[in-house]
């Protein structure tokens, strides 16, 4: 679905300031709508919300549809009365330019378990019917998420496929015994998810109010460990005997990894979910749809085609393409639910059919800057090969900040720029490549905050292949000034991409 012309900022939750060691969905979350407004942009892109496991990535969630908790806001549980000013006193320093994850939280699952006993005994009548309403609709997923975390907490975190038989494997007479055992703890985990959305509900509300939609993220896989593969494993290809994944996904070797990148993820079982109608997909797209306006499909590309590697490799390269069944899957889901607003991270290994099946459904694609200068005119990240029904970023989480980038670019990337530019102007390489992208035909531009910022790779949000130290970066409360306002809303509104009237 093609865009109007319009610009917006790439900022995760996590990177809010906040006394709490990891930004959340309070005060500066708002404080950042605002800045947007104020700049006359109309898009704040996220990554998955989910709740992350192993390595803290958002991209490798214990589910597709729960609500990572560290990022509910202690300043609100106290609005809402289910904590006291003195629950958030006395806490420990924690640092203010990278979150430092299992320090938040141990912090923080304690605060959240005050309020949940809180919630028992002083939530009001609506509180109530409100958290009742909430576990109704979610309990699709809810009941499954919430039961497999309580369980997990059990095992020490282990891996599902490691607990004993009955319980891996759900049968029912194990999982009703456990359900009547942990009812305190299922709730907890209910309780959080509770609060999560009815703060994501608000944060979303007062963004669409000032004409700011939010783009989400969809990663094509799902973690091993989830409630997902758990809860479903018919769909996902593991070993029958074992539960382990039986084929991995990843890509092979490319810009980012001369070996490609292993994921782990198991790949879909798509005879399984073509026989069920894609149920699964549908469900996932409605409830993303429910919090988010725009979704962005991570690795889209497997949608056509999808690198699948055997259990027991250590590297992505003894892996072979596999058909999927895109076009099934997509007009299930538009029949179902309509025309989609999605946006296709279409980056990678590109062939003529992945273009066709983006083009098909008229999804925008992707383009990066910090891909177009390392090649000859015909490069297709260069602004002059776009068309209109696009994304362009600056550069993505995956990708070094620009200036950063810039700074460890070869010899030849930077002579092209250079001369691509014509000059490099006092605001610094940043501003230059920000006027290139909001300048470019393509419908949609995207910013990293940390562009817009001018930071150095000390703020890259993420090293792909890395498996640890990524997605800590935070900012400075101080640093959304209204001279920073000015300068992105002079550019927006020159590159004809302010909104409407304004």
């Amino acid at each position: 679905m093609p865009f109007i012309r319009s610009s917006g900022v790439l900022l995760h939750p996590t990177s809010f300031p906040s006394q709490f060691g990891i930004g959340d969905l309070g005060l500066e979350a708002y404080k950042f709508i605002d800045f947007l407004e104020k700049s006359y942009q109309q898009f704040w892109q996220v990554l998955p919300l989910g709740p992350t496991g192993y390595g803290n990535s958002p991209y490798m969630c214990y589910s597709a549809l729960a609500g990572n908790h560290l990022l509910i806001s202690p300043e609100q549980l106290l609005n809402e009365g289910l904590l006291t000013e003195a629950d958030l006193v006395d806490l420990p320093n924690l640092p203010t330019e990278k979150v430092d994850y299992e320090q938040v939280a141990s912090i923080k699952i304690q605060l959240l378990k005050k309020a949940c006993e809180n919630f028992k005994t002083k939530a009001s009548a609506l509180q109530q019917k409100e958290f009742a309403g909430f576990c109704e609709t979610k309990a699709y997923w809810l009941d499954d998420y919430a039961l497999f975390m309580a369980l997990k907490d059990t095992q020490d975190g282990a891996s599902w496929h490691t607990w004993e038989p009955a319980l891996a494997q759900r049968e029912p007479e194990a999982l009703e015994k456990v359900q009547r055992q942990m009812t305190d703890e299922i709730f907890y985990y209910k309780f959080i998810q509770y609060e999560f959305f009815r703060e994501w509900s608000e944060l979303k509300t007062y963004a669409n109010m000032r004409g700011i939609e939010i783009i989400g993220d969809i990663p094509i896989y799902v973690a091993h460990d989830s409630a997902d593969v758990w809860a479903n494993p018919e769909i996902f290809c593991l070993d029958e005997e074992t539960g382990e994944v039986a084929l991995m996904a990843g890509v092979p070797p490319d810009y980012f990894s001369a070996t490609g990148q292993l994921w782990g993820n198991p790949v879909y079982n798509w005879e399984e979910l073509q026989k069920q109608d894609f149920e699964w997909w549908v469900q996932r797209f409605e409830a993303m749809l429910d919090y988010v306006d725009v979704i962005r499909i991570d690795h889209f590309r497997g949608f056509e085609a999808f690198w699948t590697v055997p259990q027991g490799e250590e590297t992505a390269m003894n892996g072979e393409w596999v058909t999927a069944p895109g076009e099934e899957l997509f007009d299930a889901i538009k029949q179902k639910l309509g025309k989609l607003p999605v946006l296709a991270e279409d980056l990678g290994v590109i062939t003529p059919e992945v273009e066709a099946l983006r083009d098909k459904y008229e999804f925008p694609g992707m383009k990066v800057l910090q891909f177009a200068f390392g090649s000859d005119p015909g490069n297709p990240f260069l602004p002059f090969n776009y068309t209109r029904n696009f994304v362009v970023y600056t550069g993505t989480h995956d990708n070094d900040t620009t200036v950063g980038w810039f700074n460890q670019a070869n010899d030849y990337e930077k002579q092209n720029l250079l001369l691509y530019l014509g000059c490099v102007s006092p605001e610094g390489i940043h501003w230059d490549l920000i006027r290139l992208a909001l300048g470019s035909i393509a419908n949609q531009a995207i910013l990293p905050l940390q562009d817009i910022l001018g930071l150095g790779n000390e703020a890259r949000m993420n090293f792909p292949s890395i498996a640890t130290g990524n997605w800590a970066w935070r900012y400075d409360s101080s640093a959304l000034t209204d001279e920073l306002s000015d300068r992105l809303k002079t550019l927006t509104k020159l590159y004809g991409r302010a909104p409407h009237g304004r």
